[in-house]
């Protein structure tokens, strides 16, 4: 089996070196490492071009960049990770492993948001115990899948927000997800910028009113404000 890692990114030349690095061995052992960026004002792209495979640029919004990157992707198994989060650097082992081993068809890595508040672990502890429960998945946590299943799945629904929950319960309907252990880690610059209480109020909110049917695009405002 092939990986191909889809990172969509906006912005985030100071933030993508760390990204990149862990996966340079595994673009060693025959992983494409693809990087869609939805209109980045900075370097983002200069920076990146001598760690990754190949560069596009896409129509800004989660959703539609990792769409357009699965669409080129050239892997059997596809891997969608945030531009400010790391993978282990043997992720692309661990995940054929878990797909050989098991009947499952999709999966994802347990998280670590890292960060100067010592409550970010406890955070990090409940998304992964509530990931478990649930079967639905974060973002930040590496989702992962053949190409076919991807597909099958629909591919990520083109709305502003709420896009990673979506494609889960799409993923359920498939089957359970691959739980990992093993860890990625993200950054907690969001929580810390706006306050941990204020951020976790903020996403249990949004959750639960797009659960309640609301539409996305209110709620991608609720999230970012006006921009």
């Amino acid at each position: 089996m092939r990986l191909s890692i889809v990172i969509p990114a906006l912005n985030e030349a100071d933030t993508i070196v760390a990204t990149l690095t862990p996966l340079q061995a595994m673009r060693s052992r025959g992983a494409e490492v693809i990087l869609v960026d939805g209109g980045s004002t900075d370097a983002t792209t200069q920076i990146a071009a001598p760690l990754i495979d190949r560069a596009l640029n896409s129509a800004k919004g989660r959703a539609t960049q990792m769409n357009a990157g699965a669409a080129v992707a050239t892997g059997d198994v596809l891997l969608f990770l945030h531009a400010d989060s790391s993978l282990p650097v043997d992720a692309d082992h661990i995940i054929f492993n878990a797909l050989q081993a098991s009947s499952r068809k999709w999966g994802r890595f347990d998280v670590s948001i890292v960060g100067r508040h010592f409550f970010l672990r406890v955070i990090s502890w409940f998304m992964n115990q509530r990931s478990r429960l649930t079967g639905i998945a974060t973002g930040d946590q590496g989702l992962f899948m053949p190409a076919d299943v991807f597909e099958a799945a629909g591919r990520f629904a083109s709305i502003p927000l709420m896009e990673d929950v979506a494609i889960c319960a799409a993923l359920k309907k498939i089957g359970a997800p691959i739980c990992l252990e093993q860890k990625i880690i993200t950054s907690g610059r969001r929580w810390e910028k706006h306050g941990l209480w204020r951020t976790i109020l903020l996403m249990w909110r949004i959750r639960l009113a797009y659960f309640l049917g609301t539409d996305p695009a209110v709620l991608h405002r609720a999230y970012y404000g006006n921009k």
